[in-house]
């Protein structure tokens, strides 16, 4: 059984420091603005070459961070972060974007990709499919059991990453727009303000905090989940301050080396740096409940004492020394020579001046062992000194010296070579026009009750329809009157895909022609059918690259992501028939946690709201699997604004979820310029403003 990498976050150069001297096996760490964390301080390129020059010389692997959604506009700048991270020698980069992996087996075909958590892949499908496009890890939901874990890992073709500790989201990565509707500021894009800490009310006044999760601790699941395979065990917290690090890296690198659970005492320790009301581990268990969440008091002492033994002993010296081993060969008439060897094969060999005869005393070899062993002010431990020596020479130990600093800084720069990477330069994909005319329009809808006639008659291109709600709908009187397209649940498990195929089957009976697709574990089960597969709002498709991605990938049509504005939208290639939802209350989170059995326990028929310290009201919307989707408080309206198109959309949405099939007959035909209805209080979404 192969020990798993331990995987620690590195916010700032103390924070690497803080974790490469605790044990990490490996560090995370962004520079620039193409990240998730961007607001941790990061590296500058200069930082970053010297970071891994720094963790590479200790044996300790790089995984750069380019885990965002990227604009057309910003792919070149990403290019070139990612050439210069190849020059360095990094040893992966993170990627969410399709678009952005894209771009990186272009540029940089060589360097190893991991997908990141926000991919959100969960599934054996999806890694399977990660794998089948050219990536070497994926990094599985935070939300997954060990049973879930265990099916993947054991299945998997490549390796699979799992977090151990640190902050949990309430949504699923990858799946969280809350930040971004409400405040404009992306968790997609790196720039979180985290609004799932602040309090709500379900159904009730804004005095709880129903959306905030302890933190995930998994110390004492540590030799489980090396025994299942699991490649790497990652800790979260590259916000966090260079002492939280040393602390949490040292007490995991011991249980790893150990293969053991934490003790009670660590246990302890951890909750002390740092928790929110405690730990939970209950996603690891398979159960969920309000008994995983919980808060931190902005007074919350800090545990300066650990603080300052962590730092001192990170900054005392190097303890991360690499072993190395000497022989060193003095003979009369010859320069005398040292070579230097580590335990990864690593070999070097310097001369330096020639020994003299002594005039007195002979040098001996223990004063030449003496003097090589010290290796002081270096990333080096001598563990052996082999000495071959003629008598009746002398060497000064000026000499020694020098030959020994010559060897160690050979090595030292052995095992930082970088071989020169294969780099390209980036060639966006062939622009393609968009739609010249009016978009087509196609809705969604939650409930089987919101079609009807009166829906049809309004001509939509497709009506989506959740999947799990097709089977108890009569899709015949229909017939021939549109396209009906079936909604995948974005959130389900392995053991759900016979079920859902089945319901597939039934929905291709009733006369359904498509299915749309939200996650990457979706498309290898669904492609076997012969549906039309068209991408829907869960793959965050947000630049041109990313739609051509889905081109190869063979779905029919794209939608984009709502987080881009108008602009941006106009100005995408459109290699395939691409989407924008131009109506309705947008998705801001799904999650494994369900809201409204937490607050109220089981009782699933809506109306049921989240309401804020402002009093506005989101809708919780049941999903697939007892689970929530957090809907928008108001509804996104842009009938009266006329330009949405000619952005070269195909088709344009509206989304129905809360509204009644009379309200639905009515926004419809308001789009269709049939009437004037306006809902009383709307949005325009991010579709004038966007998002940082």
């Amino acid at each position: 059984m192969m020990r798993p990498e331990l995987l620690s976050p590195a916010g700032s150069w103390e924070a690497l420091v803080a974790a490469v001297q605790s044990g990490a096996d490996a560090v995370f760490l962004g520079f620039g603005d193409f990240n998730a964390r961007r607001n941790a301080k990061n590296f500058s390129a200069e930082e970053f070459a010297e970071a891994v020059r720094y963790c590479h010389l200790r044996g300790v692997k790089v995984y750069l961070t380019m885990n965002t959604c990227l604009t057309d506009r910003e792919l070149h700048g990403a290019a070139e972060t990612a050439r210069h991270a190849a020059r360095c020698g990094v040893d992966a980069i993170l990627v969410q974007d399709f678009g952005v992996l894209q771009m990186l087996q272009q540029v940089i075909p060589e360097t190893h990709i991991h997908a990141s958590t926000q991919m959100s892949i969960f599934t054996l499908g999806g890694v399977k499919e990660a794998a089948r496009l050219g990536i070497t890890r994926a990094v599985l939901a935070r939300e997954l059991s060990r049973e879930d874990t265990r099916y993947i890992a054991e299945r998997s073709p490549i390796e699979v990453e799992s977090f151990v500790h640190g902050a949990f989201c309430m949504c699923y990565s990858g799946q969280c727009a809350m930040s971004a509707v409400i405040g404009g500021r992306s968790g997609n894009r790196g720039l979180c303000a985290q609004p799932c800490r602040l309090p709500y009310g379900v159904d009730g006044k804004a005095d709880r905090y129903p959306l905030s999760l302890k933190d995930s601790c998994l110390a004492s699941a540590v030799p489980e989940m090396a025994e299942m395979g699991i490649a790497c065990l990652k800790l979260e917290g590259r916000m966090k301050r260079p002492e939280y690090v040393a602390l949490i890296t040292d007490i995991y690198a011991r249980l790893l080396r150990e293969n053991r659970k934490a003790t009670k005492e660590e246990l302890r320790t951890l909750e002390e740096i740092f928790s929110r009301s405690g730990f939970t581990q209950e996603y690891w268990e398979g159960r969920k409940g309000p008994q995983m969440f919980g808060t931190r008091s902005e007074n919350t002492p800090e545990p300066r004492d650990l603080y300052a033994k962590a730092k001192a002993l990170y900054e005392k010296e190097d303890r991360r020394v690499v072993d190395v081993r000497l022989a060193c060969t003095i003979r009369k008439d010859a320069p005398a020579t040292l070579r230097a060897e580590d335990a990864d094969g690593n070999l070097v060999m310097v001369s330096g001046e020639t020994a003299e005869a002594a005039r007195s005393r002979s040098l001996t070899e223990e004063e030449v062992r003496t003097r090589l062993s010290k290796s002081g002010g270096t990333a080096f431990r001598v563990t052996d000194v082999s000495v071959t020596l003629e008598g009746g020479l002398m060497m000064s130990a000026s000499a020694l010296n020098a030959l020994r600093r010559e060897v160690l800084q050979r090595l030292a720069d052995a095992r930082t070579a970088v071989p020169d990477p294969i780099l390209r330069d980036f060639v966006p994909s062939e622009r393609v026009k968009g739609c010249e005319g009016d978009p087509l329009f196609t809705c969604s809808i939650k409930r089987a009750a919101q079609l009807t006639a009166e829906l049809i008659a309004c001509r939509p291109a497709r009506v989506d329809i959740p999947l799990e709600i097709l089977d108890d709908m009569d899709l015949a009187p229909y017939a021939g009157q549109t396209e009906f397209c079936a909604v995948l649940p974005r959130i389900w498990r392995d053991r759900d895909e016979e079920k859902l195929l089945e319901m597939l089957r039934r929905a291709m009976a009733k006369g359904v022609k498509s299915v749309a697709i939200g996650n990457l574990g979706q498309l290898p089960m669904v492609q076997p059918l012969g549906l039309a597969l068209r991408g829907d709002f869960g793959l965050n498709l947000f630049n041109s690259e990313a739609l051509s991605f889905m081109k190869h990938m063979g779905l029919s049509s794209a939608t984009v992501s709502f987080e881009l504005r108008r602009e941006q939208i106009r100005d995408l290639s459109k290699p395939l028939p691409t989407e924008a939802i131009v109506y309705g209350r947008l998705p801001l989170m799904v999650t494994e946690n369900c809201l409204i059995h937490n607050s109220l326990g089981c009782r699933c028929e809506p109306p049921h709201v989240l309401r804020d310290r402002t009093g506005a009201e989101f809708p919780i919307v049941p999903a697939f699997g007892c689970r929530s989707e957090l809907q928008n408080a108001k509804v996104m309206f842009l009938a009266d604004k006329n330009d949405y198109r000619s952005l070269g959309l195909h088709f344009a949405r509206l989304r129905f979820t809360t509204e009644s099939p009379e309200e639905c007959v009515r926004i419809f035909r308001s789009y269709l310029g049939e009437c004037s209805e306006v809902p009383a209080d709307f949005t325009r979404g991010l579709y004038t403003r966007g998002v940082e």
